[in-house]
């Protein structure tokens, strides 16, 4: 298994798959741990999503074409962490004591 940079995720969004396209909607993305200034638009300082459908993949738009920082989440790895969540979600957790 071989670990690479992604943007940071700062909201839990959906990913359908009709078996033709995959939308991943909801998501918000932040900067990767390299916080480069790849990402961020050269005039407005923003940033932008990139998706492709066909290929389900989100990431970030990179305004320089060298940079290589990160690379897009999967629509397979966004759906472990909705998965990842929701069990987590469902653990009876009973609440620490007092003391």
């Amino acid at each position: 298994m071989t670990r690479s940079q992604k943007p940071s995720v700062f909201q839990i969004g959906r990913v359908w798959d009709d078996g033709d396209t995959v939308v991943v909607s909801g998501w918000g993305l932040g900067l990767c741990a390299a916080a480069c200034a790849c990402h961020r638009h050269p005039s407005a300082g923003s940033l932008a999503i990139a998706e492709d459908q066909a290929r389900g993949l989100i990431g970030l738009v990179s305004y320089r074409h060298d940079c290589d920082c990160c690379e897009p989440w999967t629509a397979e790895e966004l759906t472990a962490i909705v998965r990842d969540l929701e069990m987590v979600a469902a653990l009876d957790a009973p609440e620490p004591l007092a003391g």
